[in-house]
C-alpha cells in the first residue's frame, strides 16, 4: 500500500474519533471539525516520517490538543460567556431522555473550564490518556498536568453541584 492510500485509510479510520475529541475540548462542532482538519493537515505534511511509529493516535491526539491550544492563544478568540442565571434542570424521572440531558449538561460544564483545565479532564478521563502522555500532548510537566486536573475536577464538582438535579 502506498503512502497516499495509507493516510487515506488513516483518515477515514480516525477523522470521527479527532472530531468527538476536539468537541469535548473546545465545545463547539464547526471549531472540533476545523480542528481535526488541520490536525489531518499538518499529518500529511510530516506522514513519510511519522508513519514508521507506532504512536501514530497519539501523536494525533498531541497535534489536536496543541492546534487547539495555539487556537485559543490568538487574541480574537478570546470571549467568555456570561449568563445572569443557569437554565433550570429537568425534573423528569430518570430514563434515556434524563441520560441524553445529563450528557448534555455535563459537556456544557467540561466546556465552561479554562482551556488547559478542559483539555487535562478530557485527555486523562475521556481518552483514559496517562498523566506522562497528557504532559507530553499539552507540553508541560506531569506535576501540572495533576494540577490542571485537579483544579478542572474541582470546578467541575462547583458547576454540577449547583445546579439542580445533578447527574444521576
Amino acid at each position: 500500500m502506498d503512502a497516499d492510500a495509507e493516510f487515506e485509510q488513516y483518515v477515514a479510520d480516525s477523522f470521527a474519533r479527532l472530531c468527538r475529541t476536539a468537541f469535548l475540548l473546545c465545545g463547539d462542532w464547526q471549531r472540533a471539525e476545523d480542528a481535526a482538519q488541520e490536525t489531518l493537515l499538518k499529518m500529511h505534511r510530516s506522514w513519510g516520517r511519522i508513519v514508521r511509529h507506532e504512536g501514530l493516535d497519539a501523536y494525533a491526539r498531541q497535534t489536536l490538543v496543541r492546534t487547539l491550544i495555539d487556537e485559543w492563544r490568538r487574541p480574537w478568540r478570546r470571549r467568555e460567556h456570561v449568563a445572569d442565571a443557569l437554565p433550570e434542570a429537568s425534573l423528569h424521572p430518570v430514563d434515556a431522555t434524563t441520560q441524553i440531558d445529563d450528557r448534555a449538561q455535563l459537556v456544557r460544564a467540561v466546556a465552561r473550564l479554562a482551556p488547559r483545565q478542559r483539555a487535562c479532564v478530557v485527555l486523562r478521563f475521556y481518552l483514559d490518556t496517562s498523566v506522562a502522555d497528557t504532559a507530553a500532548a499539552l507540553g508541560c510537566s506531569e506535576g501540572n498536568v495533576k494540577r490542571l486536573t485537579s483544579d478542572g475536577l474541582a470546578a467541575l464538582r462547583v458547576v454540577l453541584d449547583t445546579t439542580e438535579g445533578s447527574l444521576t
